[in-house]
């Protein structure tokens, strides 16, 4: 409670089913006629249901776990675009290629020179609106950004006030043709995202409110709206958890979870949410002799009741995902057992997260959990 915080969030959000053409109004109202909409191919197909009016460019390139060529690609297309408005119409991969090229097209700094946190010169030259189409990242509500290095293999993560979307508008229909599958691992990377903060050694009150709240909600409806892709309410309870978990991550951030699920995205192309799932109870697991009570309270949310022991701990989380249909196995992800080592040295190298472990996590450890997941 004597820790110091800071809260940041858009000025504008706007949430709830059929919300989404709120953007086009804001946008006119604001007298925004040039807008670059950064999608991937799918969402791309999708841009009226913005309601945007005006000279809009869509960029419909977006790849998962983007790499610093796609976010070249998205530079050169915001610059010849000139635009007033930036949306991030997507996952996550799509709002953090969208505050990249708000900050970056038009500017004199490279990536690499922003590389970290607050290093963006600011002001921004252009407006940022954030449109989420799945549950999982919470991209929309935070100021950080993430590319990949393809000759490290290693995220490129950019953390900057400048880069807060101007508004944000979840509007829970455009996640209804979520595939199932897709639906559980982001549902587990939203939920992540809640529990790596409530866990975390920098955890707060003002952030565990969102961060255990976000939790239920994924514990309530994920696997309904993994078995009814069109369940409303439930669709619109997991859009909360991820914004939510958005609200997590820029005061507090995630930890060990993130950490040890990054190398399997940046190495072998698993999605991030999925990725994060077949972590999950490990480090959860892992974890609770240092967490006990909140680690108590994250199964609680979860509906699933356990004792103190590890074991109990680590078999209601794997149960928890693996009922979800996710894949909890590393080796019929194709991850050979071969590159176990290396990937532990480059999740030992995320400091940024694996210093807000709740517990400290040595290469040895993480080597272990790898092993185990295999």
């Amino acid at each position: 409670m004597d820790s110091p915080i800071t809260i940041i969030r858009p000025d504008i959000i706007e949430f709830g089913v059929g919300t989404a053409e709120r953007l086009g109004k804001w946008a006119s109202d604001k007298g925004y006629a040039r807008i670059l909409v950064i999608s991937d191919a799918f969402n791309s197909t999708r841009v009226e249901t913005l309601g945007l009016k005006g000279d809009i460019t869509v960029f419909a390139d977006v790849t998962p776990e983007p790499d610093t060529a796609n976010l070249d690609k998205v530079l050169a297309a915001a610059n010849a675009a000139d635009a007033q408005l930036v949306v991030g119409f997507g996952g996550g991969s799509a709002m953090d290629l969208a505050k990249l090229a708000a900050v970056l097209a038009g500017s004199s700094q490279t990536l690499r020179e922003v590389v970290g946190p607050n290093k963006v010169h600011g002001p921004r030259r252009v407006a940022l609106a954030q449109v989420p189409t799945t549950a999982g990242t919470g991209s929309e509500a935070g100021i950080r950004a993430l590319v990949t290095d393809p000759k490290t293999m290693a995220k490129l993560a950019v953390e900057s006030i400048h880069m807060l979307a101007d508004i944000a508008v979840i509007d829970p229909a455009l996640t209804f043709t979520v595939p199932a599958r897709t639906t559980a691992a982001t549902g587990v990377d939203a939920m992540a995202h809640c529990v790596e903060a409530f866990t975390n050694r920098k955890a707060h009150p003002m952030i565990d409110l969102y961060a255990i709240e976000g939790t239920r909600l994924v514990g309530k409806y994920l696997a309904r709206a993994v078995k009814d892709g069109a369940d409303a309410e439930a669709r619109a309870g997991l859009a909360l958890a991820s914004l939510y978990g958005g609200f997590c991550l820029g005061p507090v951030n995630t930890a060990g979870g993130h950490a040890l699920a990054y190398p399997l995205g940046t190495r072998w192309h698993i999605a991030h949410g999925a990725a994060n799932a077949l972590i999950f109870p490990h480090v959860l697991a892992f974890n609770t002799p240092s967490v006990p009570e909140k680690t108590r309270a994250v199964m609680d949310a979860l509906g699933r009741k356990t004792s103190d022991d590890v074991q109990s701990v680590f078999d209601a989380a794997y149960s928890f995902c693996a009922d979800l249909g996710i894949e909890m196995k590393l080796s019929a992800l194709g991850v050979p057992d071969s590159d176990l080592d290396a990937m532990a040295d480059d999740a030992f190298a995320i400091r940024r997260l694996l210093d807000n472990n709740p517990r400290d996590l040595a290469r040895a450890d993480i080597r272990s959990i790898y092993e185990a997941a295999y």
